[in-house]
């Protein structure tokens, strides 16, 4: 029989896609009253691998990678993800004061969390790589860390394989790793 084991705190991660650079703003500052303090933010990246947000969201649509100094309980992602959601909606109704005024989403939130292994993201859909954890929400492994590096799978979206959020992750990874150690040797 194996022995049961826990996982290690994750790094949690934010991607932000939006045209509207208050937008950014508005969902970062949200994002470190909710979850704490900053500690690495990639610059931006044109989101222009696909068009699926164009209805919804508009043209010239950028992304960013922003990470977290508090890690998390990876099981903590589900809840994280519908309290992004909700966020969404709140800037959708303009502070959530009039839910008749509803137009399109203007900002997209996707959590996520990386351990010395793998970059994982949540999803509200359902995929032949996902699996369900809580609430409404799945989990995907979208890049994996073997040879010093992460590295795409064959699931993996576009704007995620680029060289600018692949070496942002990386050194997302480096800082996670100097946290872990620093949380053994307080232990």
């Amino acid at each position: 029989m194996g022995q049961i084991s826990y996982p290690m705190p994750s790094k949690l991660i934010f991607s932000i896609i939006s045209n509207k650079e208050s937008l950014f703003l508005e969902s970062k500052d949200f994002l470190e009253r909710t979850f704490g303090k900053i500690d690495l933010e990639s610059d931006y990246q044109p989101f222009d691998f696909t068009d699926y947000y164009k209805n919804e969201m508009g043209v010239f649509l950028k992304q960013k990678i922003i990470s977290f100094e508090k890690l998390i309980q990876p099981n903590s992602l589900s809840k994280i993800k519908n309290i992004s959601n909700k966020m969404e909606l709140q800037i959708i109704q303009g502070g959530g004061v009039d839910n008749s005024i509803l137009t399109n989403r203007k900002v997209n939130l996707d959590p996520g969390y990386i351990t010395l292994s793998k970059f994982i993201l949540a999803s509200t859909k359902d995929g032949s790589a996902r699996i369900y954890m809580d609430r409404g929400i799945f989990a995907e492994i979208t890049l994996t860390f073997t040879k010093k590096s992460f590295k795409p799978l064959e699931w993996t979206y576009q704007n995620y394989q680029t060289e600018l959020f692949i070496n942002f992750l990386n050194s997302v990874r480096e800082k996670y790793k100097n946290q872990i150690k620093l949380l053994h040797n307080s232990t």
